[in-house]
């Protein structure tokens, strides 16, 4: 399973409303690249038939099922703070991080 915290539920759902779209969810994918060799990426979509969906606090999230494998677990959250406001993906399951 993927969850998103309250805060990110409430942005995700904000942008959607703001897109005046008639994209479903936000898709989580892991792409190749990153210093670490993999990298996470977001963005409006539509179900898949493949996917697995997940709905949590009236938001859908859509995984394909090879991103999943390396996503199971993981929490999205929104921050808004003096430093900065973005996404941040909480993920157990990493084998190695960024050391940069």
């Amino acid at each position: 399973m993927i969850t998103l915290t309250e805060s990110a539920a409430t942005k995700v759902a904000d942008l959607l409303k703001a897109q005046a779209s008639s994209e479903e969810g936000l898709r989580v994918r892991v792409v190749g690249g990153g210093c670490s060799g993999l990298s996470y990426e977001m963005e409006f979509d539509h179900p898949q038939a493949a996917d697995q969906v997940f709905e949590t606090n009236g938001v859908k999230v859509l995984v394909d099922p090879q991103s999943y494998t390396y996503l199971a677990g993981s929490e999205i959250d929104y921050i808004d703070s003096l430093q900065g406001a973005g996404f941040s993906l909480k993920n157990p399951n990493p084998k190695a991080d960024c050391g940069c």
